[in-house]
């Protein structure tokens, strides 16, 4: 199945080098160039691909709004993409929200080719790319300033105990075959707990997971 990609930045240069890596690659199939996140908005509505690449900060409407409106659609479409951050910096003040606006991971602008390909691949899977050291140093970062939105603490007594201990360690940027090892359990059961664990909470995936845990308090910065 091939991957449909919408590029969203407003430097040509960068949206041209991303369009020729993409299209390198089998699979994977760049049906659109957004130069603002208004623009980026209406053509994904218009093509309807599978993941959108979104530069966190363009004039206008921004990453940050665009991807609110495309997480939130109108109650006459059910489209609902997948959406990869792009960003300069390792530490950017903009990520956290962007995080929260239901983006699925970010990617810094410089990362290598393969690094691009793999970060579109693991977005359209349903994954969240979280993995890196550091997408953990920039969450922790961005959350000792970024005032909480308020949660529904309650949520947390859905889960069992075993299920609280895989949030904490989701929290802290560990992969599942590190889960399984802390917790002495198999990789499959891991996968399971943290379906459980999205499904109970109401989550898209493991970056807004991460989000949910400090909002609450469960994990926090630096621990």
């Amino acid at each position: 199945m091939t991957i449909s990609v919408l590029i969203a930045d407003d430097q040509a240069m960068v949206r041209a080098g991303f369009a020729a890596v993409l299209d390198a690659h089998e699979g994977i199939s760049v049906v659109g160039q957004a130069a603002d996140g208004a623009e980026a908005v209406l053509l994904a509505h218009e093509l309807r691909p599978d993941v959108v690449v979104m530069d966190v900060r363009m004039p206008g409407m921004n990453g940050i709004d665009a991807t609110r409106a495309l997480q939130t659609p109108p109650r006459s479409s059910d489209y609902v993409p997948r959406v990869l951050m792009l960003t300069t910096f390792d530490i950017d003040d903009y990520v956290y929200a962007a995080l929260r606006a239901g983006a699925s991971g970010f990617l810094l602008k410089d990362a290598l080719p393969a690094e691009v390909v793999n970060a579109v691949r693991v977005i359209a899977a349903g994954e969240a790319l979280l993995a890196p050291s550091v997408t953990r140093r920039l969450i922790e970062e961005v959350a000792r300033t970024a005032p909480a939105p308020r949660v529904d603490e309650h949520l947390l007594s859905a889960l069992t105990a075993r299920e609280r201990e895989v949030l904490v360690l989701i929290a802290r940027g560990r992969s599942n075959q590190e889960i399984a090892g802390d917790l002495f359990i198999a990789e499959q059961t891991v996968k399971t707990h943290v379906g459980k664990i999205l499904a109970k909470l109401h989550l898209r995936d493991r970056v807004h997971a991460v989000v949910f845990a400090y909002d609450v308090g469960l994990v926090q910065p630096g621990r």
